[in-house]
């Protein structure tokens, strides 16, 4: 992975030593708050229901050990004994006080780690693959792509006062794990008709209060192109872009208003300005990166112990079903720790749980941990060898729950349990559906669904591409929650359909239940996942069995 060199150093340090005074100032009252504000947020610290939230970022989801236990040192030393992992691969602390602030970056700057640009508008934090570098399906590994990304848009001078946020996702496989889709630019690995590798870029995705799929601007850039051709867009953006209306200030709504053509034309024109002033200095960039991220050094070791555990221990079977992917390497796998163990805060971490994976991820997985934007972490590199060994650890710790891709597996914002901007809450509603299906013992019949939980119209927990999707609202300060059907957040991204009139809090489990029961009568076999089903036989069987017992369908 990537290091510091002294420019990162003193940049970040720097950075730490403005803010500090900044802070120093508001205490004293020198800053108004309205003053501090912007400066805040340009150190990714908010003001929440409770408290003030830092959140930190995971530059494409990429920790190394020590950098995992920093995180863990911090929750206990300034925070609750917890972090947040969020769907765009950062963690939060939810109950910093800000006069510790200050001492909570200068950590985070010990192990190479900041909150620029969590915030603001500007390019944030980009996001990727959390497989990047070892899935078996991938083209190439899109994290130094993702870090060239990092290091031009950081503090770039012309992109730090946007219309809006800006939110860059990159993969480096034809099954997008990075919903790249849903973003501002999504860029996607591919090859040509020359087996030349480049990207096909996508414009204009986003969810929020108007959930729009990107559009390809462009079918093939080639890598040496990337950086001139995303700053086009940028840079197109940021002329065009409304500054007039905050809720009509994302680029999906400027190429919705200057349509695909025309917005193409201009990022073409541009391009090739911006092509000239490049000169070849990000190539020589892109070179030193690319050797912070070669391969591991993999065993070759024999795995039969683990095939021999795998057909003994039905507990562990059900985990490495569920929880391990393809490895590039076939004596290696890809190990998906879940943190939604049933009953708890989706994406929430304890310090020990976090100390304990930083521990696995040095002694097993070659010193490599990712945060996905589905709110758990991974270990990327794991010896199927060592396998048993970290599913033991793993379930003391209860880290150990056998449920990735199911039902209980459930992306949620913190709602209104944290956030001021929230209508309504999302983790008790995260934590019953987990608990109910828990209950009924149906999460393994039920297979591959995608529940993703949304606490206000902002969409923080991407229910729109959710295979169930679940937005709560206020009501005349009553709290009712919208379903939506057949999202998809993969390279066939899709919006979710509106189901119908939304549900009370105490309605909402029931509800699920019933849709999730209505697949069950309406699948073709046990191989037809929730979502095929949704496509094959549409919205009417489901929002019959959601309404009908109430007399509601109608009104649906």
């Amino acid at each position: 992975m990537y290091n510091y060199n002294d420019f990162d150093e003193a940049f970040v340090r720097a950075r730490v030593a403005q803010f500090t005074q900044q802070v120093e100032r508001r205490l004293d009252g020198s800053l108004t708050e309205e003053e501090f504000r912007p400066l805040r947020l340009m150190n990714g610290l908010y003001l929440q229901l409770h408290a003030y939230m830092l959140r930190v970022a995971i530059p494409y989801g990429t920790l190394n050990p020590n950098q995992m236990r920093q995180l863990a040192y911090i929750a206990d030393t300034w925070d609750k004994g917890y972090g947040h992992f969020t769907t765009r691969q950062n963690i939060q602390f939810n109950w910093p006080k800000l006069p510790d602030v200050p001492a909570i970056l200068s950590a985070l700057a010990d192990v190479e780690m900041h909150a620029i640009q969590t915030s603001g508008n500007c390019v944030r934090n980009v996001t990727s693959d959390h497989f990047a570098g070892a899935a078996a399906d991938e083209v190439e590994d899109p994290r130094p792509y993702a870090e060239l990304l990092r290091q031009w848009s950081t503090d770039h001078p012309e992109f730090q006062f946007l219309p809006r946020k800006f939110k860059i996702a990159i993969t480096g496989s034809p099954n997008d794990r990075a919903v790249t889709a849903a973003h501002d630019i999504g860029l996607r690995l591919v090859k040509n008709d020359k087996g030349e590798v480049g990207f096909t870029v996508l414009v204009g995705g986003g969810l929020g209060r108007t959930p729009l799929i990107g559009q390809a601007v462009r079918d093939f850039v080639p890598v040496e192109d990337l950086l001139p051709y995303v700053e086009a867009v940028l840079s197109v953006y940021n002329t065009l872009g409304r500054r007039d209306n905050k809720y009509k200030a994302r680029i999906k709504i400027t190429l919705h208003e200057t349509g695909k053509e025309e917005l193409s034309r201009m990022i073409e024109e541009r391009f090739i300005e911006m092509r000239r002033l490049f000169g070849g200095n990000d190539q020589k960039l892109l070179a030193e990166i690319k050797e912070a991220f070669a391969a591991p050094a993999f065993r070759n070791a024999p795995t039969d112990a683990y095939e021999a555990f795998y057909k003994a221990d039905p507990v562990f079977r059900s985990w490495a079903d569920t929880n391990l992917s393809a490895h590039r390497n076939d004596q290696y796998a890809i190990v998906t720790i879940s943190i939604k163990a049933h009953g708890q805060t989706p994406g929430d971490a304890t310090s020990d749980q976090m100390r304990l994976m930083a521990d696995l991820a040095e002694k097993y997985g070659h010193g490599q941990l990712r945060i996905s934007h589905e709110q758990n972490v991974i270990l990327p590199h794991v010896h199927k060898s060592d396998l048993p060994v970290i599913h033991a650890a793993l379930s003391k710790a209860g880290l150990a729950t056998a449920n990735v891709g199911l039902i209980s597996d459930i992306i949620a914002c913190p709602g209104m349990d944290y956030c001021a901007l929230a209508t309504a809450r999302s983790i008790p509603i995260a934590t019953q559906i987990a608990e109910r299906f828990k209950e009924l013992d149906l999460e393994h019949e039920v297979g591959p669904l995608k529940i993703k939980i949304s606490g206000c119209i902002n969409a923080c927990g991407h229910h729109h591409v959710g295979h169930i999707g679940i937005l709560g609202l206020d009501r005349a300060g009553v709290e009712n929650y919208q379903i939506t059907l057949g999202g998809d957040g993969t390279e066939n991204a899709s919006i979710g359909d509106k189901m119908g009139p939304g549900f009370a809090y105490d309605e909402i489990v029931p509800a699920i239940e019933r849709i999730v029961r209505a697949y069950l009568e309406v699948r073709s076999d046990s191989a037809e996942t929730f979502l095929q089903a949704v496509r094959r036989v549409g919205l009417e069987p489901f929002k019959a069995a959601l309404y009908e017992a109430e007399g509601q369908r109608d009104a649906a």
